[in-house]
């Protein structure tokens, strides 16, 4: 039996830059999750997904999230992608800690 369709958010990462990005509504990349369309139909999210897939020249990597809807828009159900919006850690922890190579 299929599992029922639980919303979702297309993201990626910005093709210059690399920052996590999702799309809009209004077919922007945004940085802020709050601001991605939450997609509730499994069709309108596969022609949102082979959108996103056609601006190779802008993103790399687009994927559907699963989200749900928060008070200030969408959030996050599973901890990789709570972490992909927070950004990359920037200090050193666990295994950047006892790495023996140095920090530069």
């Amino acid at each position: 039996m299929a599992r029922a369709f639980t919303p979702k958010v297309v993201t990626a990462n910005d093709l210059l830059e690399g920052d996590v990005i999702y799309q809009t509504e209004d077919d922007r990349w945004s940085r802020d999750l709050s601001e991605a369309e939450l997609i509730t139909d499994e069709a309108h999210a596969q022609v949102r997904l082979l959108d996103a897939a056609r601006q190779a020249n802008k993103i790399v990597g687009a994927y559907l999230a699963d989200a749900n809807a928060g008070d200030k828009g969408p959030e996050p159900t599973h901890f990789r992608e709570d972490f992909r919006r927070t950004g990359p850690s920037n200090y050193a922890h666990g295994k950047q800690e006892t790495s023996p190579q140095p920090r530069v």
